[in-house]
């Protein structure tokens, strides 16, 4: 019998949350029927640029995909893992590079992105949303979600506000400490997931310190993790860019109001939040904490179960075995 696999998926897994959305892509197409095989690149070292940093994660997928198992169909899990690639494959992607890599930070990047992109068998992205930032023309499309589930039954909403910051720059931490420190009542807490005190930024950590109200929490177990979630009456988070969203979705899916202010990126639980509260999605995080805290819309755990049925398994699945597998193993 050939060990020649249906799929392999090259994963970048430069972050956990790429890592458990290819863990959750292999395990879907499993479901269906097909054989998978998933390499995950080694960790580039940090450097001081972002062409560098690409190169070294690109050569990186490069050397993970000569020495994997052959397969029918490779997918690349992200546009920087397939820029050097050793076999044409599809691209999966939260979004393309291009937003992340503006001007000379993506000068050699971005001419050969753009050839992968056409020269793909296939585009898998996340969601529209990362379609819509991939230039005209490119390769045929499948959008493909990750799935969120719940994370277990409902529990006691005994915590004020949560928020997920392991990029604190990214994901805005000064921004919404400043709005806490403003907005806090006594007894109220936020809490910080992702990074420690120490770990922050200098001025995170000086607006942290001046703030009551602020707990620490650096690294938690995914399941720990979720059960915080089903803990928090709110998720809050400032990006100032949003490449997805993941601890955004995962927050409606465990029954959490989401107040965010707008990001640009395919920010996918952006219009999710505004549909839900738009009071909830709004630069001005002072009066989006005082109003999800004092004043929540009723039914908005139930009406967030609703919005986030496009993102269970059971949907993902479907595309997965009806659109996804037919094209990748034509």
């Amino acid at each position: 019998m050939s060990s020649r696999r249906d799929v392999l998926i090259v994963s970048l897994g430069a972050t956990a949350g790429l890592r458990e959305a290819d863990d959750e892509l292999a395990a879907s197409m499993r479901r269906a029927g097909a054989t998978v095989a998933v390499v995950v690149t080694k960790r580039a070292p940090t450097v001081r640029t972002f062409a560098l940093t690409d190169l070294l994660w690109a050569g990186a997928a490069r050397r993970a995909a000569v020495g994997a198992p052959a397969a029918r169909a490779v997918v690349y899990s992200s546009v920087t893992a397939a820029l050097l690639w050793p076999h044409r494959g599809a691209i999966r992607f939260d979004a393309p590079a291009a937003g992340n890599r503006p001007g000379r930070h993506g000068l050699w990047q971005r001419p050969l992105e753009r050839r992968r992109l056409v020269g793909a068998p296939l585009l898998a992205p996340w969601s529209e949303l990362a379609l819509a930032e991939v230039p005209q023309p490119h390769a045929p499309v499948v959008v493909v979600p990750v799935p969120v589930e719940p994370s277990g039954p409902a529990a006691q909403r005994d915590l004020a506000a949560i928020t997920y910051a392991a990029d604190p720059a990214k994901k805005g931490l000064d921004r919404v400490l400043a709005a806490w420190s403003r907005a806090r009542r006594q007894g109220e807490e936020l809490i910080v997931v992702g990074v420690s005190r120490e770990e922050a930024p200098s001025h995170v950590g000086n607006i942290a310190t001046r703030t009551a109200g602020v707990r620490f929490v650096a690294q938690l177990p995914r399941a720990e993790y979720r059960a915080l979630l089903r803990r928090a009456r709110v998720f809050v988070t400032a990006p100032r860019r949003e490449d997805h969203g993941i601890a955004q979705l995962e927050a409606l899916a465990d029954g959490v109001q989401l107040l965010t202010t707008p990001a640009p990126g395919p920010y996918v639980a952006l219009p999710l939040a505004r549909a839900l509260d738009p009071r909830l999605a709004t630069a001005d995080l002072v009066s989006g904490f005082r109003a999800a805290l004092d004043e929540p819309v009723p039914g908005y755990a139930e009406r967030a179960t609703e919005v986030m049925a496009p993102f269970r398994r059971r949907a993902v699945d479907a595309i997965v075995v009806e659109r996804l597998l037919p094209a990748l193993l034509a």
